[in-house]
């Protein structure tokens, strides 16, 4: 899947590219090992193609730097834009700016919250954050099914609240649970930890400290989970 977001997201952008052209990239954090991921692919596939540059920026987890990132990019005239959001509300500004402006801007892993309107030559790439917050609750309530658990509580790590995807998940979880087979398993303790396995660490390590009783812990993505 990784591999695949990486290449789909790339091809994307660099689709037609027949001369020299810079890409700007505006990337949340560089500080996540998942973008880090993302940005390295975008880069060793930028190599292999003939006379694409990459302009890489961290926007520190700051909207209003990420904002103005874009706006720099369309100011410097780059061909494309590629674009991993901050806060997916605020992609309808994004957007606006690289309309106007002609230039092409591909959004990658966080959904933006424009997505069923994003003009002419712009696009969105990740993966199905129905299927993964779907996917990890359905195996979480199997495994306890397996050690015999006919009641059980759970604890959820979200991710930034900021991030559709952490608010989808989530409700994926919620919803798994809300059916007749996995009905059993009760949340009792649900808190943002930013996608960051630091802060997942911590606060399971206060819930544990707390007396807080839990027999799975169901999280956003496998960073916070770690």
């Amino acid at each position: 899947m990784r591999k695949f977001l990486l290449a789909s997201a790339c091809a994307a952008t660099f689709a037609g590219a027949a001369s020299a052209e810079t890409i700007g990239v505006s990337m949340a954090l560089f500080d996540d090992n998942f973008l880090t991921v993302l940005r390295n692919g975008m880069q060793d596939y930028a190599k292999a193609q003939d006379g694409v540059t990459l302009q890489v920026e961290d926007a520190q987890n700051d909207v209003g730097k990420q904002l103005n990132q874009i706006e720099n990019f369309v100011a410097s005239g780059v061909d494309a834009i590629i674009v991993n959001p901050v806060d997916t509300d605020a992609t309808v500004a994004m957007s606006a700016a690289a309309q106007n402006a002609g230039i092409p801007l591909v959004y990658v892993n966080r959904q933006p919250v424009n997505l069923d309107s994003l003009p002419e030559k712009q696009a969105f790439v990740a993966s199905d954050e129905k299927e993964s917050g779907t996917l990890e609750t359905q195996e979480v309530c199997r495994l306890l099914k397996e050690q015999g658990k006919t009641e059980a509580k759970a604890v959820v790590l979200m991710g930034e609240l900021s991030n559709q995807a952490a608010r989808m998940r989530t409700q994926d979880i919620k919803d798994v649970l809300a059916t007749p087979d996995c009905g059993f398993i009760t949340i009792v303790q649900e808190q943002t930890a930013n996608w960051s396995r630091t802060q997942g660490a911590d606060l399971v390590s206060n819930w544990l400290s707390a007396g807080t009783e839990f027999d799975a812990i169901i999280s956003n993505n496998d960073e916070m989970a770690i």
